[in-house]
Protein backbone atom coordinates (compact mmCIF):
# COMPACT_ATOMS: atom_id res chain seq x y z
CA UNK A 1 0.00 0.00 0.00
CA UNK A 2 1.47 3.80 -0.96
CA UNK A 3 1.00 5.15 1.99
CA UNK A 4 2.16 8.42 0.59
CA UNK A 5 -0.81 8.34 -2.25
CA UNK A 6 -3.20 6.93 0.66
CA UNK A 7 -2.68 10.26 2.40
CA UNK A 8 -2.88 11.81 -0.38
CA UNK A 9 -6.27 10.43 -1.11
CA UNK A 10 -7.55 11.59 2.62
CA UNK A 11 -6.29 15.02 2.04
CA UNK A 12 -7.74 15.61 -0.99
CA UNK A 13 -11.38 13.55 -0.18
CA UNK A 14 -10.97 15.93 3.11
CA UNK A 15 -10.49 19.54 0.92
CA UNK A 16 -13.55 17.85 -1.21
CA UNK A 17 -16.05 17.34 1.84
CA UNK A 18 -15.12 21.19 3.03
CA UNK A 19 -14.93 22.82 0.23
CA UNK A 20 -18.99 21.32 -0.88
CA UNK A 21 -19.50 22.00 2.99
CA UNK A 22 -18.91 25.96 2.01
CA UNK A 23 -20.72 25.84 -0.81
CA UNK A 24 -23.35 24.80 0.68
CA UNK A 25 -23.21 26.94 3.31
CA UNK A 26 -22.77 29.45 1.00
CA UNK A 27 -25.63 28.29 -0.96
CA UNK A 28 -27.87 28.06 2.34
CA UNK A 29 -27.11 31.37 3.94
CA UNK A 30 -27.50 33.04 0.34
CA UNK A 31 -31.50 32.04 0.82
CA UNK A 32 -31.93 32.91 3.97
CA UNK A 33 -30.28 36.35 4.72
CA UNK A 34 -32.10 38.61 3.05
CA UNK A 35 -34.67 37.15 4.76
CA UNK A 36 -32.82 37.38 8.36
CA UNK A 37 -31.62 40.48 7.14
CA UNK A 38 -35.19 42.14 6.81
CA UNK A 39 -36.23 40.87 9.84
CA UNK A 40 -33.47 42.14 11.82
CA UNK A 41 -33.33 45.64 9.73
CA UNK A 42 -34.98 48.71 11.62
CA UNK A 43 -38.82 48.53 9.99
CA UNK A 44 -38.80 52.51 8.60
CA UNK A 45 -42.47 54.41 9.49
CA UNK A 46 -43.24 57.55 7.68
CA UNK A 47 -45.68 59.20 10.08
CA UNK A 48 -47.03 62.54 8.17
CA UNK A 49 -49.38 65.28 9.92
CA UNK A 50 -50.27 68.98 10.22
CA UNK A 51 -47.56 70.13 12.28
CA UNK A 52 -47.96 73.67 11.66
CA UNK A 53 -51.00 76.12 10.14
CA UNK A 54 -54.44 75.85 11.39
CA UNK A 55 -54.51 72.40 12.66
CA UNK A 56 -50.91 72.41 14.39
CA UNK A 57 -52.14 71.61 17.55
CA UNK A 58 -54.53 68.56 17.12
CA UNK A 59 -51.11 67.31 14.83
CA UNK A 60 -49.09 67.92 17.75
CA UNK A 61 -51.44 65.54 19.38
CA UNK A 62 -51.35 62.86 16.91
CA UNK A 63 -47.35 62.94 17.10
CA UNK A 64 -47.45 62.65 21.28
CA UNK A 65 -50.29 59.46 20.52
CA UNK A 66 -47.92 57.36 18.57
CA UNK A 67 -45.02 58.19 20.39
CA UNK A 68 -46.11 57.59 23.54
CA UNK A 69 -46.89 54.18 22.57
CA UNK A 70 -44.10 53.10 20.99
CA UNK A 71 -42.04 54.35 24.05
CA UNK A 72 -44.56 51.86 26.01
CA UNK A 73 -42.86 49.11 23.62
CA UNK A 74 -39.19 50.24 23.22
CA UNK A 75 -39.50 51.57 19.88
CA UNK A 76 -39.74 47.29 18.71
CA UNK A 77 -42.35 45.44 17.69
CA UNK A 78 -41.94 41.91 16.24
CA UNK A 79 -38.30 42.21 17.14
CA UNK A 80 -37.45 45.00 14.44
CA UNK A 81 -37.37 48.18 15.84
CA UNK A 82 -38.82 51.23 14.73
CA UNK A 83 -37.95 54.43 13.20
CA UNK A 84 -40.27 57.61 12.73
CA UNK A 85 -39.34 59.98 9.93
CA UNK A 86 -42.10 62.66 10.34
CA UNK A 87 -42.99 65.11 7.89
CA UNK A 88 -45.18 68.33 8.29
CA UNK A 89 -47.81 68.54 5.46
CA UNK A 90 -49.19 71.81 6.72
CA UNK A 91 -52.55 70.84 6.40
CA UNK A 92 -52.34 71.24 2.43
CA UNK A 93 -52.52 68.43 -0.37
CA UNK A 94 -50.29 69.63 -2.51
CA UNK A 95 -47.55 69.82 0.36
CA UNK A 96 -48.79 66.83 1.84
CA UNK A 97 -48.30 65.02 -1.84
CA UNK A 98 -44.77 66.52 -2.00
CA UNK A 99 -43.84 65.01 1.33
CA UNK A 100 -45.23 62.13 0.49
CA UNK A 101 -43.24 61.17 -2.50
CA UNK A 102 -40.06 61.81 -0.60
CA UNK A 103 -41.06 59.36 2.10
CA UNK A 104 -41.16 56.65 -0.28
CA UNK A 105 -39.40 57.14 -3.28
CA UNK A 106 -36.20 59.11 -1.40
CA UNK A 107 -36.42 57.81 2.26
CA UNK A 108 -38.23 54.10 1.08
CA UNK A 109 -40.17 53.84 4.17
CA UNK A 110 -42.11 50.58 4.70
CA UNK A 111 -45.45 52.22 6.19
CA UNK A 112 -47.18 55.47 6.41
CA UNK A 113 -49.20 56.69 9.10
CA UNK A 114 -51.45 59.77 8.93
CA UNK A 115 -52.34 62.35 7.68
CA UNK A 116 -54.71 64.65 9.72
CA UNK A 117 -56.46 66.39 7.36
CA UNK A 118 -59.11 64.64 4.48
CA UNK A 119 -58.22 66.78 2.02
CA UNK A 120 -54.49 66.21 2.46
CA UNK A 121 -55.56 62.40 3.12
CA UNK A 122 -57.94 61.89 0.24
CA UNK A 123 -54.99 63.54 -2.34
CA UNK A 124 -52.71 61.09 -0.95
CA UNK A 125 -55.11 57.92 -1.32
CA UNK A 126 -54.64 57.09 -5.56
CA UNK A 127 -50.58 57.80 -4.95
CA UNK A 128 -50.80 55.35 -2.23
CA UNK A 129 -52.49 52.88 -4.73
CA UNK A 130 -50.51 53.34 -7.04
CA UNK A 131 -47.08 52.15 -5.46
CA UNK A 132 -49.20 49.65 -3.08
CA UNK A 133 -47.53 51.56 -0.39
CA UNK A 134 -49.91 50.62 3.24
CA UNK A 135 -50.87 53.22 5.00
CA UNK A 136 -52.69 53.42 8.49
CA UNK A 137 -55.25 56.56 8.33
CA UNK A 138 -55.40 56.79 12.43
CA UNK A 139 -57.79 60.25 11.71
CA UNK A 140 -58.66 60.95 8.25
CA UNK A 141 -62.20 60.45 8.18
CA UNK A 142 -63.54 60.63 4.49
CA UNK A 143 -66.18 58.72 3.88
CA UNK A 144 -65.40 57.37 0.68
CA UNK A 145 -61.99 55.99 1.76
CA UNK A 146 -64.29 53.19 3.08
CA UNK A 147 -67.25 53.59 0.76
CA UNK A 148 -67.77 53.83 -3.04
CA UNK A 149 -64.03 54.27 -4.02
CA UNK A 150 -62.37 52.37 -1.47
CA UNK A 151 -58.55 52.91 -1.52
CA UNK A 152 -56.59 48.99 -1.58
CA UNK A 153 -53.58 50.36 0.52
CA UNK A 154 -55.32 52.19 2.91
CA UNK A 155 -56.07 51.13 6.48
CA UNK A 156 -58.35 53.29 8.73
CA UNK A 157 -58.38 52.76 12.18
CA UNK A 158 -60.20 55.78 13.26
CA UNK A 159 -64.01 56.59 11.46
CA UNK A 160 -65.86 57.79 8.83
CA UNK A 161 -66.97 61.72 8.96
CA UNK A 162 -70.77 61.12 9.13
CA UNK A 163 -70.21 58.05 11.40
CA UNK A 164 -70.68 59.81 14.87
CA UNK A 165 -73.00 62.34 13.26
CA UNK A 166 -75.64 60.22 12.27
CA UNK A 167 -76.52 58.92 15.93
CA UNK A 168 -75.89 62.46 17.01
CA UNK A 169 -78.94 63.76 14.52
CA UNK A 170 -80.85 61.14 15.92
CA UNK A 171 -80.35 61.76 19.28
CA UNK A 172 -81.27 65.42 18.61
CA UNK A 173 -84.55 64.51 17.57
CA UNK A 174 -85.70 61.43 19.93
CA UNK A 175 -83.82 62.72 22.97
CA UNK A 176 -83.24 65.91 22.97
CA UNK A 177 -86.59 67.14 21.44
CA UNK A 178 -85.18 69.33 18.98
CA UNK A 179 -87.78 69.58 15.57
CA UNK A 180 -86.50 72.28 13.74
CA UNK A 181 -82.67 73.26 13.17
CA UNK A 182 -80.20 75.11 11.02
CA UNK A 183 -76.46 73.63 10.49
CA UNK A 184 -72.77 75.43 9.97
CA UNK A 185 -69.75 74.33 8.98
CA UNK A 186 -67.12 74.10 6.70
CA UNK A 187 -67.38 74.51 3.26
CA UNK A 188 -64.86 70.77 2.21
CA UNK A 189 -65.64 67.52 2.42
CA UNK A 190 -65.19 67.04 5.77
CA UNK A 191 -67.93 69.79 6.82
CA UNK A 192 -69.99 68.20 4.59
CA UNK A 193 -70.13 64.54 5.61
CA UNK A 194 -70.17 65.31 8.88
CA UNK A 195 -72.77 67.54 9.00
CA UNK A 196 -74.78 65.92 6.18
CA UNK A 197 -74.75 62.59 8.41
CA UNK A 198 -76.67 64.44 11.30
CA UNK A 199 -78.94 65.87 8.58
CA UNK A 200 -79.73 62.68 7.14
CA UNK A 201 -80.61 60.93 10.42
CA UNK A 202 -82.84 64.44 12.11
CA UNK A 203 -84.57 64.56 8.67
CA UNK A 204 -85.16 60.79 8.20
CA UNK A 205 -86.79 60.85 11.96
CA UNK A 206 -88.96 63.54 11.05
CA UNK A 207 -87.12 66.56 12.11
CA UNK A 208 -86.48 70.03 9.88
CA UNK A 209 -83.19 72.23 8.06
CA UNK A 210 -84.08 75.36 7.29
CA UNK A 211 -80.99 76.68 6.69
CA UNK A 212 -76.95 75.69 6.49
CA UNK A 213 -74.30 77.56 6.06
CA UNK A 214 -70.99 76.72 4.69
CA UNK A 215 -68.09 79.13 5.80
CA UNK A 216 -64.04 79.04 3.69
CA UNK A 217 -61.20 77.06 5.75
CA UNK A 218 -59.34 80.53 6.21
CA UNK A 219 -62.58 82.09 7.69
CA UNK A 220 -61.24 83.86 10.98
CA UNK A 221 -64.39 86.14 11.24
CA UNK A 222 -67.73 84.33 11.55
CA UNK A 223 -69.72 87.64 12.23
CA UNK A 224 -71.07 87.95 8.66
CA UNK A 225 -72.02 83.98 8.37
CA UNK A 226 -73.50 83.89 12.57
CA UNK A 227 -75.54 86.92 11.28
CA UNK A 228 -76.92 84.24 9.14
CA UNK A 229 -78.86 81.76 11.62
CA UNK A 230 -82.13 82.06 11.87
CA UNK A 231 -83.36 82.98 15.39
CA UNK A 232 -86.19 80.43 15.70
CA UNK A 233 -84.26 77.28 15.40
CA UNK A 234 -84.42 75.07 18.40
CA UNK A 235 -80.56 73.97 17.80
CA UNK A 236 -77.77 74.51 15.62
CA UNK A 237 -75.51 71.80 14.06
CA UNK A 238 -72.22 73.05 13.68
CA UNK A 239 -68.78 71.00 12.83
CA UNK A 240 -65.23 72.49 13.09
CA UNK A 241 -61.91 71.48 14.18
CA UNK A 242 -58.63 72.72 15.88
CA UNK A 243 -58.40 76.74 15.99
CA UNK A 244 -61.58 77.23 13.85
CA UNK A 245 -63.19 75.84 16.17
CA UNK A 246 -61.95 77.89 19.28
CA UNK A 247 -62.95 80.80 17.19
CA UNK A 248 -66.13 79.58 16.13
CA UNK A 249 -67.35 79.12 19.29
CA UNK A 250 -66.19 82.29 21.13
CA UNK A 251 -67.41 84.34 18.63
CA UNK A 252 -71.45 82.48 18.59
CA UNK A 253 -71.17 83.48 22.49
CA UNK A 254 -69.77 87.15 21.84
CA UNK A 255 -72.42 87.45 19.09
CA UNK A 256 -75.38 86.88 21.90
CA UNK A 257 -76.38 83.65 20.68
CA UNK A 258 -78.23 81.66 23.10
CA UNK A 259 -79.43 78.45 20.51
CA UNK A 260 -78.08 75.15 21.86
CA UNK A 261 -75.00 73.81 19.63
CA UNK A 262 -74.70 70.06 18.76
CA UNK A 263 -71.58 70.03 17.12
CA UNK A 264 -69.47 67.07 15.34
CA UNK A 265 -66.84 65.80 18.41
CA UNK A 266 -63.85 67.85 17.27
CA UNK A 267 -65.73 70.97 17.88
CA UNK A 268 -64.98 70.57 21.40
CA UNK A 269 -62.02 67.84 21.16
CA UNK A 270 -59.57 68.60 24.18
CA UNK A 271 -56.27 69.69 21.88
CA UNK A 272 -58.29 72.68 22.12
CA UNK A 273 -61.27 72.79 24.69
CA UNK A 274 -59.61 74.64 27.24
CA UNK A 275 -58.72 77.43 25.00
CA UNK A 276 -62.25 77.60 24.47
CA UNK A 277 -63.37 78.19 27.62
CA UNK A 278 -66.52 78.88 28.68
CA UNK A 279 -68.08 79.46 25.23
CA UNK A 280 -68.01 75.74 25.00
CA UNK A 281 -70.43 74.86 27.84
CA UNK A 282 -73.30 72.94 26.92
CA UNK A 283 -72.41 72.07 23.76
CA UNK A 284 -73.25 68.26 22.68
CA UNK A 285 -71.02 66.38 20.70
CA UNK A 286 -70.50 62.68 19.35
CA UNK A 287 -67.26 60.96 18.79
CA UNK A 288 -65.71 57.60 19.10
CA UNK A 289 -63.84 58.73 22.20
CA UNK A 290 -63.75 61.47 25.23
CA UNK A 291 -60.80 61.82 27.58
CA UNK A 292 -63.69 61.69 30.78
CA UNK A 293 -64.74 58.14 29.55
CA UNK A 294 -65.29 56.27 32.84
CA UNK A 295 -63.28 53.32 32.62
CA UNK A 296 -60.04 51.31 33.64
CA UNK A 297 -58.29 50.97 30.88
CA UNK A 298 -59.18 54.88 29.50
CA UNK A 299 -57.92 56.11 33.02
CA UNK A 300 -54.56 54.31 32.71
CA UNK A 301 -54.26 55.77 29.07
CA UNK A 302 -55.25 59.16 30.57
CA UNK A 303 -52.49 58.74 33.31
CA UNK A 304 -49.87 57.11 30.82
CA UNK A 305 -50.52 60.30 28.47
CA UNK A 306 -50.56 63.34 31.14
CA UNK A 307 -46.92 62.08 32.61
CA UNK A 308 -45.60 61.40 29.93
CA UNK A 309 -46.41 65.05 28.01
CA UNK A 310 -47.88 67.04 31.01
CA UNK A 311 -51.55 66.97 29.43
CA UNK A 312 -54.31 65.12 29.13
CA UNK A 313 -55.18 62.94 25.94
CA UNK A 314 -57.39 64.24 22.62
CA UNK A 315 -59.02 62.83 20.62
CA UNK A 316 -56.24 62.99 18.28
CA UNK A 317 -53.71 60.96 20.66
CA UNK A 318 -56.31 58.61 21.44
CA UNK A 319 -56.96 58.32 17.44
CA UNK A 320 -53.28 57.60 17.09
CA UNK A 321 -52.20 55.50 19.70
CA UNK A 322 -55.21 53.12 18.53
CA UNK A 323 -53.30 53.17 15.16
CA UNK A 324 -50.01 51.86 16.97
CA UNK A 325 -52.23 49.40 18.04
CA UNK A 326 -53.39 48.04 14.99
CA UNK A 327 -50.21 48.67 13.37
CA UNK A 328 -48.38 46.68 16.13
CA UNK A 329 -51.55 43.64 15.44
CA UNK A 330 -50.38 43.69 11.56
CA UNK A 331 -46.69 43.75 12.25
CA UNK A 332 -46.84 40.67 15.00
CA UNK A 333 -48.85 38.81 12.62
CA UNK A 334 -45.98 38.64 9.71
CA UNK A 335 -44.30 38.30 12.72
CA UNK A 336 -42.20 40.95 11.33
CA UNK A 337 -41.48 40.27 7.73
CA UNK A 338 -43.78 43.15 5.75
CA UNK A 339 -42.22 43.00 2.96
CA UNK A 340 -45.60 42.14 1.07
CA UNK A 341 -47.89 45.00 1.23
CA UNK A 342 -51.31 43.39 0.27
CA UNK A 343 -50.56 40.73 2.65
CA UNK A 344 -49.55 43.55 5.24
CA UNK A 345 -52.82 45.37 4.81
CA UNK A 346 -54.78 42.26 4.46
CA UNK A 347 -52.80 41.47 8.19
CA UNK A 348 -53.92 45.26 9.77
CA UNK A 349 -57.79 44.39 8.58
CA UNK A 350 -57.58 41.54 10.72
CA UNK A 351 -56.68 42.90 13.93
CA UNK A 352 -59.28 43.04 16.27
CA UNK A 353 -59.15 45.17 19.38
CA UNK A 354 -60.77 44.68 22.80
CA UNK A 355 -58.36 46.86 24.90
CA UNK A 356 -57.98 50.13 23.18
CA UNK A 357 -58.63 53.54 25.00
CA UNK A 358 -61.67 54.31 23.20
CA UNK A 359 -63.04 50.35 23.72
CA UNK A 360 -63.06 47.37 21.24
CA UNK A 361 -62.40 48.27 17.63
CA UNK A 362 -63.01 45.47 14.68
CA UNK A 363 -63.32 46.25 10.98
CA UNK A 364 -66.24 45.75 8.89
CA UNK A 365 -66.17 43.90 5.23
CA UNK A 366 -65.46 47.92 3.58
CA UNK A 367 -62.06 47.66 6.35
CA UNK A 368 -63.77 50.44 8.54
CA UNK A 369 -64.19 50.38 11.69
CA UNK A 370 -67.21 49.10 13.90
CA UNK A 371 -66.94 51.06 17.52
CA UNK A 372 -68.40 52.65 19.87
CA UNK A 373 -69.63 56.32 19.79
CA UNK A 374 -69.86 58.50 22.80
CA UNK A 375 -72.64 60.98 22.87
CA UNK A 376 -71.01 64.36 25.58
CA UNK A 377 -71.77 67.07 27.11
CA UNK A 378 -68.91 70.10 27.77
CA UNK A 379 -69.25 70.37 31.69
CA UNK A 380 -66.98 71.52 33.66
CA UNK A 381 -65.65 69.06 36.18
CA UNK A 382 -63.37 70.26 39.17
CA UNK A 383 -62.60 73.60 37.13
CA UNK A 384 -61.74 72.16 34.13
CA UNK A 385 -63.55 71.49 30.75
CA UNK A 386 -64.44 67.92 29.96
CA UNK A 387 -66.19 65.98 27.65
CA UNK A 388 -68.81 64.22 30.46
CA UNK A 389 -70.61 61.01 28.49
CA UNK A 390 -73.65 61.37 28.29
CA UNK A 391 -74.76 58.06 25.92
CA UNK A 392 -73.26 55.18 24.19
CA UNK A 393 -74.26 53.77 20.98
CA UNK A 394 -72.31 50.44 20.83
CA UNK A 395 -70.84 49.17 18.09
CA UNK A 396 -71.37 51.69 15.65
CA UNK A 397 -70.80 51.17 11.98
CA UNK A 398 -70.42 53.44 8.96
CA UNK A 399 -73.76 52.35 7.44
CA UNK A 400 -75.40 53.32 11.19
CA UNK A 401 -78.78 51.45 11.24
CA UNK A 402 -79.10 51.85 7.05
CA UNK A 403 -78.49 48.85 5.00
CA UNK A 404 -74.98 48.76 3.39
CA UNK A 405 -76.32 48.80 -0.07
CA UNK A 406 -78.65 50.67 0.32
CA UNK A 407 -76.64 53.43 1.65
CA UNK A 408 -74.22 53.04 -1.18
CA UNK A 409 -76.58 53.50 -4.03
CA UNK A 410 -77.42 57.42 -2.79
CA UNK A 411 -74.55 59.81 -2.97
CA UNK A 412 -71.77 60.30 -0.29
CA UNK A 413 -72.67 63.51 1.67
CA UNK A 414 -72.20 66.91 -0.11
CA UNK A 415 -73.00 70.40 0.08
CA UNK A 416 -75.69 69.24 -1.60
CA UNK A 417 -77.13 65.82 -0.63
CA UNK A 418 -79.12 65.11 1.76
CA UNK A 419 -81.42 67.94 0.33
CA UNK A 420 -82.29 70.35 2.75
CA UNK A 421 -85.65 69.54 2.18
CA UNK A 422 -86.93 72.45 4.53
CA UNK A 423 -84.10 75.31 3.71
CA UNK A 424 -85.90 78.74 2.59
Amino acid sequence: MDVHHSQRSRATLVRSFSLAAVLAASVALAGTTPALAADQAPLKVGFISSLSGYFAAPGKYMEEGLKLYLQEHDYTIAGRKIVLDIADDQGNPAVGLTQLRRLVEQDHVDVIFGPLSAAVGSAMATYLDAHKMPAVYPIVSSDDLTQRTPAAYVVRTGWTSSQTTQPLGDYAYKTLKYRKVATIGYDFSFGWESIGGAVATFQDDGGKVVKQIWTPLSTTDFSPYLSELPRDVDAVFCSYSGSQAVNFMKQYKAFGLKIPLVCQGNSTDESTLQATGSAALGTVTALQYSAALDTTTNKKFVAAYTKAYGHGPSYYGEGTYVGAMVLAGGIEALHGNVSDPAAFVKALRSVNLTNAPRGSVTFDAYGNPVENVYIRKVEDVGGQLANVVIKIDRNVSQFWTYDPAAFLRHPVYSRNYPPCNDCK
